[in-house]
Parts: C-alpha cells; structure tokens; sequence
C-alpha cells in the first residue's frame, strides 16, 4: 500500500527555474521531519545548494524553511549536503563544495570521467534545524582527490562516527587511491577524521563501487550497499553489499543482492529484516525490495513499485561506457528513507515530472505481504 505526496516542487516555473534533486531526512525528537535537498537552475549547475523543508504532520504537508547555509565564498562554488540525526539530539549535515570555474562545464569531465575540485564540509544544529553553523572543511585521511557523497554520517554504539563516501577521479583523471568505497571515521563527534576503512575496493578488478549506503543492524553489525559498474565491460553489475560484524572496524567481500538496479538505499527495519529502495535496470522505475540478512547471506522477500514503472524509458536508467554522459540523462532516483514512529517507512526521492525536479515522498509498510495487498 503506497501513500505519496510531494516535498517540494517550484512553485513558479514560469518565472525561474529552481530544480531540485538529491534529498536526505531526519526525524526530530518533537515529531516533526526535515528534508534536505538540492537546488539550482539545473541538475548539475554552478548555483546549486542545499535548502530543507519542515513536515509538522508526519510527512504529509511540507512548509520549504530555506538554506542550511548561505555562505558566499571568493570563488564560484556549489554544494550539496546530506543531513541526519545523532543520538544526542545534534542535526549534522556532511556533503561536498565544489569549484565551478569552469564556466560551462558539470561537476564531471566526459573525456576523463573525472570530478571537479572538491572539499568536505560539515554543518551542525543544535536547535532542530531553526539555525545552522557556517560549513567547516574536513581534511580527510587520503587523498581522494575528489569525494562523491551519498550518504549522511551514520552514528555508532561506541560513539565513533562514520562518514561512507568514495573517492573519485580528479579533472584531469588523476586517481591516486583509486575509485573504491571507504567511510571515515571520526572519534571525536566530527571535529577530526583521522582515519578511514575500505569499505569496498575493486580497484584491481576495474570495479567501482559508488553512492554507497551504511544503515547500523544493531549488535554491532552494519550493512553497506553501493552501485556496482564494471568499468572493463561498461556496465552495471548487481547491486552489492558489504557486511561488517565488528561495528564498522572492518567490512567483508562484496556480494550481489539480487538485485538488478544502480543507486540503492538500505532501511534497516530490525530482526534482520530491511527495504531496499533502489533504481531498478531490469524493469523501469524506482522500486522496494523487502529483504533479510540471515547470517551473512541476502535474501528478497518481496517487491514493491513506487514511481515510474509505467511507460518509463530507456532514458531512466544509466548505461553504456561514460558514466559522466550517461549520468546527465537520469530521470528520478537517490532515494533517503526512515522508519516512523508508527512503523511505516517513509521514502523521499526525486524524480522529473511535467519538465520539472520535483522531491516526492511515499510511504509504504514494512511487510511485503501488506504492501502487496
């Protein structure tokens, strides 16, 4: 059973363009909800940053409450953040700032598939999102020298914080790590990150790992997920996963879920048990897959549609040798989700409907049986 709205949509597309993509949640301990998105005249403009929308009624309406910040720096820049919520009751909001010099230009090169410059950054609220701290770099622990960034800093049992990230190629294709999946670590609540753990690395494969995904299982085992290319034979392989059993110190081997899609997000529903919203290649659309970890092994229970799977085209889904081209041409996708207070789960993703970057949001149950009904 699906229930969807929209989170936000410009409300005057005759007069601007204010496209947004890339959104991110957070439940507040009053009740109410924040989505954090991107925004910008284009998908990849040089004007693009994060603004939030507030939901006082379990998601259902939203009330658009601005930018996490409006920082101008000397140089032409755009960001992007992705926003959760620690146990103390801090809001942290972790993402990249971009350099946009180059005038006509997206954040990546089609002849090398490298990224542009980029630095990590971090906000913090301690008022439920009302105020912001002004972004403060990160150095991080390798030279990437680019970082993509899909996914909020996720809190762990013993305190430590882990920032999962990839490292990227630079411009000019300089790729000194290697493109592989790592998460930093923090000891002290994100003022530092002084080291980092691979979380997936195919780099002697020819295997990218990329926007990848870490929910905590509870006893100190976390799930990783990330989109699988393979860069010798210009396609995507299944999504795969990675399992550490002694709360993110260390991860085990890359394994296939099943699962024929590219950008995933694991929800971790307890028991084992979790919804992996993910784009789906083998079928159109955006699609739950309901799922359990036994042992070490991924098993789909069931599955579930949520936008998209009727008469979308080929134009939704990403393909073929140039990640950097083929990305332009997405249609919906980087879903964020969280389980209510009344069991349900709520996703927001973003999606192109009537020419526009709209953020939607659906709400689905957490069994298969019943969302099948």
């Amino acid at each position: 059973m699906i229930e969807t709205g929209l989170i936000f949509r410009n409300p005057k597309p005759h007069l601007y363009s204010r496209q947004a993509s890339f959104p991110s949640l957070a439940l507040l301990p009053n009740g109410e909800m924040l989505a954090a998105f991107g925004v910008g005249a284009g998908f990849e403009s040089a004007d693009n940053h994060t603004e939030f929308s507030r939901s006082t009624d379990g998601g259902r309406t939203w009330t658009l409450a601005g930018a996490v910040f409006n920082e101008r720096t000397e140089r032409p820049t755009s960001s992007n953040v992705r926003i959760s919520r620690m146990p103390n009751g801090e809001l942290v909001a972790c993402g990249i700032r971009a350099e946009r010099w180059r005038a006509d230009e997206g954040l990546s090169n089609p002849e090398t598939q490298g990224f542009v410059e980029t630095e990590l950054i971090l906000c913090r609220s301690s008022d439920n999102g009302q105020t912001w701290t002004g972004p403060a770099v990160v150095t991080p622990p390798l030279v990437g020298p680019a970082f993509e960034v899909c996914s909020p800093i996720v809190p762990l049992s013993d305190g430590r914080w882990l920032w999962p990230t990839s490292t990227w190629k630079s411009w000019d294709g300089d790729n000194p790590s290697g493109m592989k999946a790592i998460a930093l670590v923090s000891h002290d609540r994100g003022r530092t990150w002084p080291e980092y753990v691979d979380v997936m690395n195919g780099v002697a494969e020819n295997v990218l790992y990329w926007e990848q995904k870490v929910v905590d299982l509870g006893g100190g085992r976390l799930l990783a997920v990330c989109w699988t290319h393979d860069l010798n034979a210009g396609a995507d392989r299944q999504v795969h996963y990675a399992i550490s059993s002694d709360n993110g110190r260390s991860f085990g081997p890359p394994r296939p879920t099943g699962l024929r899609g590219q950008t995933s997000t694991p929800i971790a529903l307890g028991d084992g048990r979790l919804v992996c919203v993910y784009r789906r290649t083998d079928k159109p659309g955006l699609w739950a897959s309901y799922a359990r970890i036994a042992g070490d092994a991924w098993v789909n229970e069931g599955e579930l549609a949520l936008w998209g799977n009727v008469g979308a085209g080929a134009a939704n889904i990403v393909g073929g040798e140039n990640l950097s081209r083929a990305f332009t041409t997405l249609k919906f996708g980087l879903p964020a989700g969280l389980v209510m207070p009344d069991g349900q789960v709520f996703i927001a993703f973003w999606c192109v409907e009537d020419c526009l970057y709209v953020i939607r949001w659906c709400r689905i149950t957490t069994r298969a049986a019943q969302a099948s009904q």
